[in-house]
């Protein structure tokens, strides 16, 4: 029998007894063990659980939480044969959205239990830590800070958008990027994503080229001045135009951002401190994780 372990957000689950309860007769059901039921705290976002959970022989580590949850549990798993499920139950839940796994708990479930097992890629931000989905650093990192829990309680990712707009005229970033320890390249820019997955918020498509677990990152420099230079970003992203108006994309394995002065950053959704610097890495294949089955050809 398989052994899990579930490491659940509780801040995040509406009645908690019965998401347990739901989560426990469908590993039942699918022949599973019973679960090691962990729950983060405050102080603890879900490493000390994952670490107990890796202790304690679990093949399987099931996130019921958001991607700071998973962020988590990930830095752990990340470099052992353990595999992380996600159970999406938080606002964005972008590694889960990119993925195909849908916030339906049965549907995750069978996943967990029946789908693949994938190796991907992570980022590793020096000084910061691990990201399975992005980092950020300038508009988005000020965005996701400034974002009040109980407004992406309410309306779930469009929270960012209202917060969003009031930061639209936010003083750009001087700064310098070099990939792969190239030239340094000089940019005014309001914004700096690197990012594993290519779908942010309400699956707006920013880095459609990007995927999982082809060893790279990519890179969006976004340097829009004005609201209308926002407007035709979005529309051309919407439309995905090749070469969106006000949007450079790079792929490296390394990126280094230098900025004129201390900016706001975050990875995957959660706020890390401010600096002038960001430097991440890519570890190929480091995660193992549970993803739908992929369609056969001609089927």
């Amino acid at each position: 029998m398989t052994t899990s372990a579930v490491i659940v957000n509780p801040a995040k689950i509406v009645d908690l007894e019965a998401r347990r309860a739901e989560i426990r007769a469908g590993l039942a059901a699918a022949g599973w063990a019973e679960p090691l039921w962990l729950e983060t705290t405050p102080d603890d976002p879900g490493c000390g659980m994952a670490e107990q959970a890796v202790a304690a022989g679990a093949e399987v580590v099931l996130a019921c939480g958001g991607d700071g949850t998973v962020m988590a549990v990930a830095s752990v798993l990340a470099g052992t044969g353990v595999a992380l499920a996600l159970i999406p139950s938080g606002t964005g839940n972008l590694l889960a959205t990119n993925l195909g796994v849908t916030r339906d708990v049965t549907a995750a479930l069978a996943v967990a239990t029946g789908g693949e097992r994938r190796r991907i890629d992570v980022g590793v931000v020096e000084g910061a830590g691990l990201f399975t989905v992005m980092a950020g650093m300038g508009f988005d990192a000020a965005m996701v800070g400034e974002t009040p829990d109980d407004r992406k309680a309410r309306l779930g990712w469009v929270a960012y958008l209202v917060t969003g707009l009031r930061n639209l005229r936010r003083r750009r970033m001087s700064l310098r990027i070099r990939l792969d320890g190239g030239p340094w390249l000089h940019r005014r820019a309001s914004t700096v994503l690197v990012a594993n997955v290519g779908r942010l918020q309400g699956g707006i498509p920013l880095l459609p080229e990007a995927v999982v677990d082809d060893g790279w990152l990519d890179v969006a420099v976004l340097t829009p001045r004005h609201v209308t230079d926002w407007l035709q970003l979005a529309w051309g992203v919407l439309l995905r135009r090749d070469r969106p108006s006000r949007l450079e994309t790079f792929r490296a394995r390394q990126v280094e951002v230098l900025t004129d002065r201390e900016e706001p950053r975050e990875l995957d959704g959660d706020v890390v401190a401010p600096a002038r610097r960001l430097s991440a890495r890519v570890r190929p294949g480091a995660l193992l994780l549970c993803v739908p089955i992929s369609p056969r050809p001609g089927a």
